[in-house]
C-alpha cells in the first residue's frame, strides 16, 4: 500500500495543504491553499463586533496575529470576551496579562454569548472538502506552525531564538527539528497541535520550509558543498548555513520591517561568519548565532517563501520544489516523515 501524507503548512495568512500520494507524480498529487485558521477566526469575530455579540473563546491555543488583532478591536468597542485558561493563550502566555485587557475567563460560556472554538487545524472542515471530492483522508499527517515557546516573563523574540540557539549547540541536525511523538512542553502551539490531531508529525514552519527548499533539484546540489538557505515568509524571515543535514547558523528576522539592502547587509555577514546577535535583536529581529566551526565558505544562496520578490534584485536563486514555490513548508513536512520514517 503506498505512503499517504496529509502535510499542513499553518502560516499568518494562509495554509497550504499537500495532499501527498507517492504512488502519483507529485504534480497529480492534490493540493489547497486556504485562509489559515487564525484569518477564518478574525473574520468571525469581526461580524460578531458589527452585531455588538459577546463571545466565548473554547478549544486549544493557537496562532495569533489576525485574531488577536480582532479580539482587541472587539475589546475596545467594550463587548464582553470569555474564554477558557487554554485557549486564551493563544492572546499571551501570561493570563494575568490577558485577564488586564478585559478578557474573563472562564470554563464554560455565559448565556447570550456566541461560542468560537480554537485550533489551528480544522481537519473536520478538511474531511468534508475531501468527502465532496471522494478523496480518502491521510491516515499520516504532518504540520507546520510557527511556535514562539512559552515565555509569560520574558520577551517571545529571546525565548524563541534560545531555542534555536540550542539546536544548534546541540548538534544542529535538520531531523532534530521535526517531532513525531515527543515535543518539548514550552512548544505549547506544537503540543496544542498534537492535542488536536494525535500522532501527527510537528515542524516549526521555517524548519519544514529550509527543508522544503532542499527538494529543489538545483539546491540539493549544493547541499554536500554548503549553502545559505533563506525562508522569506509573510512575518518571518530565516536564514540558515546548511551543509549535508547539519546547520551551522542562521539569524531569524521580521520579513516587514527589513529592507532588501538589510536583508543583503544581513546574509553576506552571515556567509563570513561574522554577523552579532545584538546586531539583528536591536534591528527589530529575533537574533544570531553561529557555531564556532564554521569555516565562512558557503558561496551559494537559495530563497523560498511567499515574499521572495524581496529578494528579486539581490540575484539569489529562487528556489521552488517540484516547481512550486507556496508548497516549500509541505514538501519539507513530507521529506520529514519520510525522513523520520525510515530512522524508526
Amino acid at each position: 500500500m503506498s505512503r499517504r501524507i496529509l502535510a499542513i503548512d499553518v502560516g499568518g495568512g494562509t495554509q497550504d495543504i499537500l495532499i501527498y500520494d507517492e504512488s502519483q507524480p507529485v504534480e497529480n498529487n492534490y493540493k489547497m491553499i486556504l485562509p489559515s485558521q487564525t484569518t477564518v477566526l478574525a473574520r468571525k469575530i469581526k461580524k460578531l463586533t458589527k452585531e455588538k455579540k459577546g463571545l466565548f473563546l473554547a478549544g486549544h491555543l493557537m496562532g495569533g496575529g489576525p485574531c488577536v488583532r480582532a479580539l482587541k478591536l472587539h475589546l475596545s468597542r467594550k463587548l464582553p470576551v470569555y474564554s477558557t485558561p487554554q485557549a486564551a493563550k493563544t492572546i499571551k502566555d501570561s493570563l494575568g496579562k490577558v485577564e488586564k485587557m478585559g478578557v474573563v475567563l472562564r470554563d464554560e460560556p455565559p448565556e447570550g454569548v456566541v461560542s468560537l472554538f480554537l485550533g489551528d487545524v480544522n481537519l473536520k472542515a478538511l474531511q468534508n472538502i475531501m468527502d465532496d471530492f471522494e478523496i480518502e483522508m491521510p491516515d499520516k499527517l504532518a504540520v507546520a506552525v510557527q511556535d514562539h515557546g512559552e515565555s509569560p516573563d520574558m520577551s517571545n523574540r529571546l525565548f524563541r531564538f534560545k531555542h534555536w540557539e540550542n539546536f544548534i549547540k546541540e548538534g544542529g541536525n535538520l531531523k532534530d527539528l521535526a517531532y513525531y511523538q515527543q515535543v518539548p512542553p514550552y512548544l505549547t502551539r506544537m503540543n496544542s497541535v498534537q492535542q488536536l490531531i494525535p500522532g501527527s508529525l510537528l515542524m516549526d514552519t521555517c524548519a519544514a520550509a529550509v527543508w522544503g527548499a532542499l527538494e529543489d533539484g538545483y539546491v540539493a546540489s549544493y547541499r554536500d558543498k554548503g549553502l545559505i538557505l533563506v525562508n522569506l515568509g509573510n512575518q518571518h524571515t530565516l536564514a540558515v548555513l546548511l551543509k549535508g543535514s547539519r546547520i551551522y547558523g542562521l539569524f531569524e528576522h521580521h520579513t516587514g520591517i527589513m529592507a532588501p539592502s538589510e536583508l543583503s547587509y544581513f546574509l553576506k555577514k552571515l556567509k563570513e561568519g561574522t554577523l552579532t546577535h545584538e546586531e539583528v535583536f536591536d534591528s527589530g529581529g529575533h537574533g544570531c548565532y553561529i557555531s564556532e566551526d564554521y569555516e565562512g565558505s558557503f558561496d551559494f544562496t537559495a530563497v523560498t517563501g511567499p515574499q521572495r520578490h524581496l529578494a528579486q534584485e539581490l540575484g539569489y536563486y529562487q528556489a521552488a520544489p517540484y516547481g512550486d514555490m507556496m508548497l516549500s513548508g509541505c514538501f519539507g513536512l513530507v521529506a520529514a516523515f519520510i525522513a523520520l520514517e525510515k530512522d524508526n
